[in-house]
C-alpha cells in the first residue's frame, strides 16, 4: 500500500513538471508571436546605389518600412548586384537583417555588429572615410535610411563663434564643405572635413583643432 501510494505520488509529481513546461513553452511561444512583426501587404520603401570599395559592382539595397504604433520602424531589407561571386553573401544578410527588423524593436545593435566586421584583406579608405569590409558600408547605408524616413533624429552639433552665438548644424556645416574642395581628412574622425582657419587646422565635422606654433 505504501508502495503504491509512492508510485502515485511520483506520477502526480511527472504530470505537474510536463504541464508547467506545456505553460512555459505556451508563454514563450505567445510572446514570440507578439514581438515579430506582421508584415503588411503594402510598405513604402527606399533603394540606395552602394558604390562599394570591396567590390567592383555596384551594390544596390532596397530598405522598406512601415508604422508600428504611431513610429517608424524598418520591416525588410532586400540586397542585389551583378556580382555573383558574392550573391550567397547578399542572400544570407537579406535573410538575417530583415529577421532583426522584424523581431526586435532596438534595430541599431545589427548596425553596430556589421560595423565590427573586419575584412581579411583589411579596410579601405572611401570619399576620405575608412571603412573596415563590406558590411560597415552597408550598415552605413542603413543608418542613413533610418535618418531619411524618420526612423532616427538626425544628430545637431552647435558651434560657439568668437561673438559667443551659438550657431551652425552638421547638415549646414557639410554643405559648407561640399561647396569647398579645399578640405583635408582630418587625423581625428578620418572624415575630409579638415580645414584651415586663422592659421589652424579645424574639423568642422567633430571639432579637432591644431595650430601651429
Amino acid at each position: 500500500m505504501i508502495e503504491l501510494n509512492k508510485k502515485d505520488f511520483e506520477i502526480k509529481k511527472i504530470k505537474e513538471d510536463l504541464s508547467s513546461e506545456a505553460k512555459n513553452n505556451q508563454a514563450l511561444e505567445s510572446k514570440s508571436s507578439e514581438e515579430i512583426m506582421t508584415r503588411p501587404d503594402v510598405v513604402d520603401a527606399k533603394v540606395y546605389k552602394l558604390k562599394s570599395a570591396f567590390v567592383n559592382k555596384s551594390v544596390f539595397i532596397t530598405l522598406s518600412y512601415m508604422e508600428d504604433g504611431g513610429r517608424k520602424r524598418p520591416i525588410e531589407i532586400f540586397i542585389n548586384s551583378k556580382d555573383l561571386s558574392r550573391s550567397h553573401e547578399y542572400v544570407m544578410l537579406t535573410r538575417l537583417i530583415s529577421a532583426v527588423f522584424r523581431r526586435d524593436a532596438d534595430v541599431m545593435f545589427i548596425l553596430e555588429e556589421l560595423q565590427g566586421i573586419l575584412d581579411p584583406e583589411g579596410g579601405r579608405f572611401k570619399e576620405g572615410n575608412f571603412y573596415q569590409s563590406l558590411y560597415a558600408e552597408i550598415a552605413e547605408v542603413i543608418e542613413r535610411f533610418f535618418y531619411d524616413v524618420g526612423i532616427l533624429e538626425k544628430p545637431v552639433s552647435t558651434a560657439i563663434s568668437n561673438d559667443g552665438i551659438v550657431n551652425d548644424s552638421i547638415e549646414s556645416n557639410m554643405g559648407e564643405y561640399n561647396m569647398n574642395n579645399n578640405f583635408k581628412i582630418c587625423p581625428a574622425c578620418s572624415n575630409q572635413t579638415l580645414k584651415v582657419e586663422n592659421g589652424c587646422d579645424v574639423c568642422i565635422q567633430c571639432g579637432y583643432s591644431k595650430c601651429d606654433k
